[in-house]
């Protein structure tokens, strides 16, 4: 096959993939994960590899929403209490680091939200709120939409294009411009 067969194939397989996911968002659930946020002026984040790379992202744009925002990984990440959001990104809901820094902040009384592609995991059952995403997650458990795709790649993907969405529709609900996001911008680059 040609290189520009199988480019044609393949962007039009994951088009359709990313669609089916869309298709099978719970709402409910994603209005749910939009108000833990909006009721909650300081959130923690968590995530690791790709699907991390995305929860960083997702931290980056709340932050230019006006959140004070924390990654967890970084030295200058101060203590949770209970007045916290923590977001975590964990795929399968079994990785092991993750669910360990989770239970630190149940019990600093942080209330947590998980978004996976596999909810049956042990953080879901850390977590006070699951954010499903049915994508196809490494090493997932759960009925998702399949993908032609490597190990995580759909969800990972999603991801990015599921929290865009989410920023610009907390912009809208919460009555910010583009422009007020982009003045909390790092202006020193």
């Amino acid at each position: 096959m040609e290189i520009k067969q199988l480019y044609n194939s393949l962007y039009q397989t994951i088009l359709e993939e990313h669609r089916q996911v869309f298709e099978q968002q719970d709402l409910s659930h994603l209005e749910s994960f939009i108000d833990l946020i909006n009721n909650h002026a300081r959130i923690f984040v968590i995530g690791v590899g790709r699907e991390g790379i995305a929860a960083r992202s997702f931290a980056m744009r709340l932050m230019h929403l006006g959140k004070e925002v924390h990654w967890i990984w970084d030295d200058t990440t101060p203590g949770m209490n209970d007045k916290d959001l923590f977001i975590a990104v964990n795929g399968s809901c079994d990785i092991g680091h993750i669910n360990f820094v989770l239970e630190q902040g149940k019990k600093a009384g942080t209330k947590i939200a998980v978004v996976t592609g596999s909810p049956s995991g042990k953080a879901a059952k850390i977590a006070d709120f699951c954010l499903f995403v049915p994508a196809a997650v490494y090493n997932g458990k759960d009925p998702v939409v399949e993908s032609i795709q490597p190990m995580g790649n759909l969800f990972e993907q999603h991801l990015f294009m599921l929290f865009d969405m989410t920023v610009m529709i907390m912009e809208k609900l919460l009555g910010i411009s583009h422009d007020e996001m982009a003045a909390r911008h790092r202006n020193i680059e």
